[in-house]
């Protein structure tokens, strides 16, 4: 979650020496090395060195690593997550679909109902056009189309046959908007994600604070079978924890509202000014999450180090209840683990005491928080496992991969500096997404690319709100991305799978989908079993031609392919990472993959022309081409003259390539 145009803290870490005239970044002055053993740094065109390693001290960082290895399971090296935003994957129940009553802002037009799955996302229904406002603000937040847990079962085949092995869940607990980060409950799955909301309510509404009270609801109940039935697939499942603020229908808040300073919960939130009764007006203020009223904020300690001793057990007390369903000390039947959302804004010492008890509950439990700058301390000092990789990839890909402005020599030598700002362990921790619920759709992002400025240099714009969709600026294209478009897609996907650290895809971007940011990211899912109607409605009413919505096969296929090529070499999960060589000119990059004797080398070229690319195979080295972009397949030989190998490799296309020792 974050925060929407005037919300975001603004990173002011300017790339050193940064300019637009012909690159952005820093600057630096090539550094003479050796060669590498197995693939020397010859490239035709200007080539440059291999990008040079800041120093580290071998002790700092042995000492660090010890210290955060135990935090780190051993599984996320292996993991390709998958993000999962319910409410939009697959309706697989319709007889569970919200109601009117059920909306955050229930006082919603009488004439509301289920948004059809396959309708234009543009085109306002009826009962948003009575509003008489425009796309944003007639209602596209109260729209449901009725994704539900059973729609995810439903799929369960095409997620294995994705490929993926892990999905991170935005909030499954029960709340009253679309993202569920209102949570009404955090022991309690969205009713109408399950199969019986109104049983489950009745339920819910039986209960005290006293977890002895809880009781598994219908939708709890369906949850833990979609646990088993992923875990049966060997597929982990992680579920966003939000600490640091509830809905207004949380039963904290609802009592205090309710009491006012006579609630057992009054300390539990940050309560300005507590109802005049005397008086005709309501005086009741509360701190809430960056001014939004329905999202009222826990309050600290009296040290403000550490969450409220209340929120702070209710918090322990769920973790247990989803870690450990049955309470029998065996963690198998649970989640294995969380995304942290706004972890910045939660004490560091609530972070240190809850992931020494979510290791007690399961020592391979993996905890990411969402930094999206520099996270190393925070990591460190919370115990988590890793961040969601904004900072050190994101904003990076995006500058080049993208846009095409970063240099390639600038990419590298940024990945290599904030990749190594944490300890090594950490490092294949970091989850490497490039889009996500809070941004833009990286395939929007490519239609986007481009221009001459940036708001916010040091992340290439990278959400910024001024930029990334129509609410904010009345020139982002809407319109689906062309093939070249495609093929920088391409690109980003191999970065993604070939890159040291856990990859995750969010949902629809195999499938082709495209959208600004929120809401426009959050599409329903586009299926190959259903048939959707022309998106050609335009949210600010500009002339748009009409444009097919439908599964896009190759895509998926390029995707999953992808993903295989990833889980068949162990290098590109637990291989050391080294940048091989560079070619600013050409937007040429080559780094290398190694790991028990396989050495890999993934030369991505970001420029339009083709580049031939040159490289010593070693004296005894056999090179095998095993991935290219452009067909998904090894269609181009590569000629071998001595240790010298010859491949040219098309514009906006990349290529992996095996080192194989030849038989003596």
């Amino acid at each position: 979650m974050r925060r929407s145009i005037a919300w975001r803290m603004i990173w002011v870490v300017l790339l050193i020496g940064s300019t637009l005239s012909g690159s952005v970044g820093c600057q630096a002055e090539d550094v003479e090395v050796d060669p590498p053993k197995l693939a020397a740094n010859i490239i035709k065109s200007a080539p440059g060195d291999a990008i040079a390693e800041p120093p580290t001290s071998d002790d700092t960082r042995a000492s660090e690593d010890e210290v955060v290895a135990p935090y780190v399971p051993a599984w996320v090296t292996d993991a390709i997550f998958y993000q999962i935003f319910p409410e939009r994957f697959r309706n697989g129940d319709p007889t569970n679909d919200p109601t009117r009553e059920s909306l955050e802002s229930p006082h919603v037009t009488s004439s509301w109902k289920i948004t059809p799955w396959t309708s234009d996302w543009y085109q306002q229904s009826d009962w948003e056009q009575e509003s008489g406002k425009g796309f944003y603000e007639g209602g596209v937040f109260n729209r449901r189309y009725g994704g539900d847990l059973q729609g995810v079962l439903d799929k369960l085949d095409y997620l294995e046959e994705l490929g993926i092995n892990a999905i991170y869940f935005n909030p499954v607990f029960y709340g009253r908007s679309l993202h569920k980060y209102d949570g009404a409950s955090m022991h309690h799955v969205d009713p109408y994600f399950g199969p019986d909301p109104q049983g489950d309510l009745e339920l819910i509404a039986s209960e005290t604070a006293d977890p002895k009270t809880w009781k598994w609801t219908a939708a709890d109940k369906l949850f833990l079978k979609l646990i088993e039935e992923l875990h049966a697939r060997s597929i982990r499942v992680i579920i966003d924890g939000v600490f640091n603020h509830t809905g207004r229908d949380f039963f904290a808040f609802a009592d205090l509202q309710q009491n006012q300073e006579n609630s057992p919960y009054k300390d539990w939130y940050i309560v300005q000014h507590f109802d005049d009764r005397n008086t005709p007006g309501n005086e009741f203020r509360y701190k809430s999450w960056w001014g939004f009223e329905t999202l009222p904020e826990f309050a600290d300690d009296e040290t403000q180090q550490d969450l409220h001793p209340g929120p702070k057990q209710y918090v322990f007390d769920i973790t247990r209840r989803w870690m450990d369903p049955n309470g029998d000390g065996d963690p198998s039947d649970g989640i294995d683990g969380w995304r942290l959302d706004v972890a910045n804004e939660v004490p560091s010492a609530f972070w240190k005491d809850w992931n020494t008890l979510v290791r007690e509950l399961n020592p391979q439990a993996y905890t990411v928080g969402e930094f999206w700058g520099d996270a190393r301390q925070h990591l460190i000092d919370g115990k988590f496992s890793g961040t969601m990789n904004y900072h050190g990839f994101a904003f990076l890909v995006k500058g080049f991969l993208v846009d095409g402005k970063l240099t390639a020599h600038d990419f590298g030598l940024k990945l290599d500096e904030r990749r190594k700002e944490y300890p090594t362990p950490m490092q294949f921790a970091l989850q490497n997404l490039i889009d996500s619920h809070d941004t833009d759709r990286v395939a929007s992002m490519i239609v986007n690319a481009g221009g001459d400025h940036y708001h916010q240099l040091d992340r290439f714009d990278y959400d910024v709100s001024e930029t990334v969709s129509p609410r904010a600026n009345s020139n982002y294209k809407v319109h689906s991305p062309d093939q070249r478009q495609r093929s920088i897609q391409r690109l980003v996907a191999l970065m993604q799978m070939t890159y040291l650290g856990a990859p995750m895809v969010y949902y629809g971007t195999e499938s082709g989908m495209w959208g600004g940011d929120d809401p426009d990211d959050r599409k329903p899912m586009v299926w190959d079993d259903l048939v959707y109607d022309d998106e050609q409605a335009d949210p600010l009413g500009r002339e748009r031609s009409a444009e097919p919505v439908a599964f896009n096969r190759e895509l998926f296929d390029f995707y999953r392919s992808v993903i295989q090529l990833r889980r068949d070499h162990p290098a590109l999960r637990h291989g050391s990472i080294e940048f091989v060589t560079h070619d600013d000119k050409a937007q040429v990059l080559v780094f290398r993959r190694t790991h028990e004797g396989e050495s890999l080398l993934v030369a991505i070229n970001r420029g339009d022309q083709s580049y031939e690319w040159q490289f010593d195979a070693g004296a005894n080295a056999a090179p095998k081409l095993l991935f290219q972009t452009s067909v998904g397949n090894t269609n181009q030989p590569i000629e071998t003259e001595g240790q010298t190998a010859v491949l040219t490799i098309p514009g906006l296309d990349a290529v992996v390539v095996s080192l194989l020792p030849t038989e003596e």
